[in-house]
């Protein structure tokens, strides 16, 4: 994180459709939770948000089906997209945050 700068993490979160919390849930939870106790991630000062990852890998399947993206291409670059679609949502969010309001 101090090499390349980094002050925070985004974990996607897989949440139940219900919007629900199943063992996966937790478990991501819990890896947070450790990961932000430890000496090294505090003196960093880092922090951790945990993103709703739900049908991020469906919104890209779709994306890779549209592109006509071969079954084994899609096979091969699903897991990596859905992360940059999880960390994309939460910059934009924050970005949205972060800006002053407009008046209407």
């Amino acid at each position: 994180m101090a090499e390349r700068e980094i002050a925070a993490l985004t974990l996607g979160l897989p949440r139940n459709m219900d919007g629900g919390e199943g063992p996966r849930a937790q478990s991501t939870r819990a890896f947070a939770r450790n990961l932000s106790r430890r000496e090294r991630f505090i003196a960093l000062g880092g922090s951790i948000l945990l993103w709703d990852e739900r049908l991020s890998t469906a919104a890209v399947e779709r994306t890779l089906l549209e592109a006509d993206a071969s079954r084994a291409r899609r096979a091969e670059v699903v897991d990596k997209l859905a992360a940059a679609y999880i960390l994309q949502g939460a910059l934009d969010r924050l970005r949205r945050l972060n800006q002053p309001e407009r008046d209407a």
